[in-house]
């Protein structure tokens, strides 16, 4: 079973607008890294100055990460939108539930699928 490009246009337009606000995000966490001045590098700030710079980083890092995560989850769904093959599980190929899809429109496995991959 497949379902009609109809009805799938209005999941792929969310997608497309949470992969353009993802991109803005990555951007705006970008700016907010305290490394992303390279002036900072050669500032011999203080012990404390320099720990707070640090974990502002990693900081950073962490939501970028987490960020990409979700920016692949979302390009995922949008690529099996377009190759008809959303809604089906990656693992088994059964139809994932339709609520399951309406709380998480980027999941790929079915919820037995899920279960056995504590995804």
């Amino acid at each position: 079973m497949q379902y009609p490009k109809n009805l799938l246009q209005p999941i792929w337009e969310y997608l497309k607008k949470l992969e353009t606000d993802l991109l803005t995000r990555k951007k705006q966490i970008a700016k907010e890294d305290p490394f992303a001045d390279t002036a900072r590098l050669n500032d011999n700030a203080d012990d404390g100055t320099e720990a707070a710079e640090q974990f502002g980083h990693d900081q950073a890092e962490a939501m970028k990460g987490e960020t990409d995560g979700v920016l692949s989850r979302v390009r995922g769904a949008m690529k099996r939108i377009d190759e008809g093959m959303y809604g089906k599980c990656m693992a088994c190929g059964s139809m994932i539930d339709t609520d399951r899809l309406g709380i998480d429109p980027t999941a790929e496995l079915c919820l037995s699928c899920a279960k056995k991959n504590n995804k």
